[in-house]
C-alpha cells in the first residue's frame, strides 16, 4: 500500500515531526509506503492532495485547517475512489465532506480545558496568541479558553512563520498591558518564544501552551513554564495510517462515523512523570525502539 500523508506543517513547526514519527511508525509495522509532504498554505496543500491522486495512492490522510480551500480536493480523491481521512484539524467539516474518519483533539474542548487550568493558577488576564488567522481549530481554542475562564482574555494575532514577529508581538502587548498575567501560546515553539518575550518585556506573567515538545517538557520540569496541554500528535499520525490500513482490509471504519479524540490532557509539573516516556533526558526521542508502538499483549 501507498498512503499520503499532506499536513499545513510550517516550516521549523516541530509538532508535524512527531505526528510524523507515528504515522512512520504504523507504515512500517504494516508494511505501507508513506508519502509525507507539507505546505502551510491552503493553496500549495490542495495541490499537493491532487499530486497524491495522480499517483494513485490507496489513501490520503491530510489535516483540514481550512476546510473551504480544501473541500474541492478532497472531492476530487473521493471522486478518484481513494479514501481520504484527516487528522488534528477539521473535526467540524470532515463528515460533510465525505471523509471516513478524523483523529485529533475537539479544539473547543481542549480550550476549555486551558481555561480552566488558568483559573486553577489564580490567572486574571491573558492573552491568546493565535499564529495562523483563519485557522478554524486555533480559533476554537482561543473561544473554549474565554468560555470556562473566570478572568479576562484576549485573542492576539501573530505571524507564526517569522518567529521575530511573534516574539516582538508579544513582548508589545505585555508591555502595552502590564496587567496581563499569562501568555497563552497555541503551539510548543509559540510557548517557547513566548518565555523569551515575556522576559524581553519585564514582564511577571507565566506561560503556558498547547502541544508538548521535549523543550516545553523541559520548560515545564525547570519551572520556566507553567503548564501545557497535549493533543498526543504521536497517536494522531499513527491512527490514520493504521485506519487505512484496516478499511483497505476489511471495510473497517475506526471511530464508527465519529471523530476518534486524542486528547486533551494538561500537563503540570505535578503529573509531568506521565509523559516522560515519551521523551528522552527532555527531548523528542527518535530512536527506532521508541517509534514502535505498544506490543500486542500491551495494547488496550
Amino acid at each position: 500500500m501507498r498512503v499520503a500523508l499532506i499536513t499545513h506543517q510550517a516550516p521549523g513547526d516541530t509538532f508535524w515531526d512527531i505526528v510524523r514519527s507515528g504515522a512512520e511508525a504504523s507504515a512500517e509495522r504494516n508494511n505501507i509506503d508513506l508519502l509525507y509532504s507539507s505546505d502551510p498554505e491552503a493553496s500549495g496543500q490542495a495541490l499537493l492532495v491532487s499530486q497524491a491522486i495522480e499517483q494513485n495512492v490507496d489513501g490520503i490522510v491530510v489535516t483540514l485547517a481550512t476546510p473551504e480551500a480544501m473541500s474541492s480536493a478532497v472531492q476530487d480523491a473521493l471522486a478518484a475512489d481513494i479514501p481520504v481521512y484527516s487528522i488534528n484539524a477539521g473535526e467540524d467539516e470532515y463528515a460533510e465532506m465525505g471523509v471516513l474518519a478524523h483523529f485529533g483533539q475537539n479544539e473547543y474542548i481542549a480550550g476549555q480545558a486551558v481555561g480552566e487550568q488558568l483559573n486553577e493558577e489564580g490567572s486574571d488576564r491573558a492573552i491568546c496568541v493565535i499564529q495562523e488567522q483563519g485557522h478554524v481549530g486555533l480559533e476554537a481554542r482561543c473561544e473554549g479558553l474565554a468560555d470556562t475562564y473566570d478572568g479576562q482574555s484576549e485573542v492576539v494575532y501573530v505571524n507564526g512563520q517569522d518567529m521575530t514577529n511573534v516574539a516582538s508581538t508579544i513582548t508589545s502587548s505585555l508591555q502595552t498591558n502590564s496587567d496581563i498575567d499569562f501568555v497563552v501560546a497555541l503551539g510548543a515553539p509559540f510557548g517557547m518564544t513566548a518565555i523569551d518575550s515575556v522576559a524581553d518585556a519585564g514582564s511577571d506573567a507565566q506561560v503556558a501552551t498547547t502541544d508538548v515538545s521535549g523543550d516545553v517538557y523541559n520548560a515545564i520540569r525547570d519551572g520556566d513554564m507553567a503548564f501545557a496541554s497535549d493533543q498526543q500528535p504521536w497517536l494522531q499520525g499513527y491512527s490514520s495510517i493504521e485506519a487505512v490500513r484496516l478499511y483497505d482490509s476489511g471495510g473497517y471504519i475506526l471511530g464508527g462515523g465519529q471523530a476518534v479524540l486524542t486528547g486533551p490532557a494538561v500537563i503540570t509539573p505535578e503529573n509531568l512523570d506521565t509523559v516522560a516516556a515519551q521523551f528522552e533526558d527532555g527531548a523528542d526521542s527518535d530512536s527506532d525502539e521508541d517509534e514502535q508502538a505498544p506490543d500486542d499483549e500491551d495494547e488496550g
